[in-house]
């Protein structure tokens, strides 16, 4: 199984990259798993304490268990992957079925920040868009996906957003074998790197043909 990351700061074109390299190979062969979906579990705390997390901090994700599931996928086995609920801070107690494809596309901001992470990745994608772009996409994104007011989208942007991007999202880049500029509008940076995916699984399947 191939796993690819592609971290960038928020709004970068992430998800648009990886849903295009999904559409043109297919959901049969591609799987997406969203950092995003391994937030903390903090049930335990109160609304008003969960609304005072830093979530654009490495702590603030349970990669272990992100990890965890990576591996058991690369293995052939199935995994349920956690369901975020943004409205409230926390995890649903819903889960989603997820079982192994060819490849498997791990997106979030701070993928490349971890080290474990990046050991169990087989190529590292970096997103690089300009912070006007990304903060406008962020804003219609969470006013419209996620129910929050401009006001609390600016606060969290100055206050956390922007901090974290630049001490652990923005030195991450040096991690990336690839660094893709303008996210999902680079047209050709998402035919290359398809191609390769596809030249990689067909160099496979010969192998194990091979043996």
């Amino acid at each position: 199984m191939l796993i690819i990351g592609i971290a960038g700061g928020s709004g970068s074109g992430k998800t648009t990259i990886a849903h295009s390299i999904q559409q043109k190979l297919g959901k049969d062969v591609v799987e997406i798993i969203s950092q995003d979906s391994y937030y903390q579990d903090n049930t335990e705390l109160s609304m008003e304490e969960r609304e005072k997390i830093n979530y654009d901090h490495p702590d603030s994700f349970e990669n272990e268990l992100l990890i965890h599931h990576l591996s058991q996928l690369k293995k052939g086995h199935a995994v349920h992957v956690p369901i975020y609920d943004f409205s409230q801070h926390t995890r649903s107690v819903n889960t989603i079925y997820t079982a192994p494809k060819p490849v498997v596309i791990l997106e979030g901001i701070l993928i490349l920040a971890d080290a474990d992470l990046r050991s169990i990745m087989d190529a590292k994608i970096f997103v690089d868009t300009d912070p006007d772009v990304r903060i406008l996409r962020r804003a219609i994104r969470d006013s419209s996906e996620r129910g929050r007011t401009l006001e609390s989208i600016d606060q969290q942007y100055l206050s956390t957003v922007k901090p974290m991007h630049e001490a652990f999202v923005e030195p991450s880049k040096k991690y990336a074998n690839i660094i893709i500029p303008e996210g999902g509008k680079n047209l050709m940076a998402i035919n290359l790197l398809t191609s390769w995916i596809e030249h990689y699984l067909s160099e496979e399947s010969v192998l194990s043909v091979s043996r």
